[in-house]
């Protein structure tokens, strides 16, 4: 799960594995498999590292160690 920030200021967890893609509206908004939209205070650059962090201590070890 990652934290994001919804724009009233409230933090919530979400499965970015549940994310289909991520638009810029100007706000960044998060658009679920489910097709719900979530806009949040973060920029795409944060989500986008968010997530590689998320996904980096599902995998802790690299290929070939």
């Amino acid at each position: 799960m990652i934290k994001v920030t919804r724009l009233d200021g409230i933090e919530y967890y979400i499965n970015p594995h549940q994310i289909e893609c991520i638009e810029i509206n100007p706000d960044t908004t998060l658009i679920m498999l489910s097709g719900k939209h979530l806009i949040v205070r973060e920029e795409v650059k944060e989500v986008l590292e968010k997530i590689e962090e998320y996904r980096r201590r599902l995998t802790p070890f690299k290929d070939g160690e």
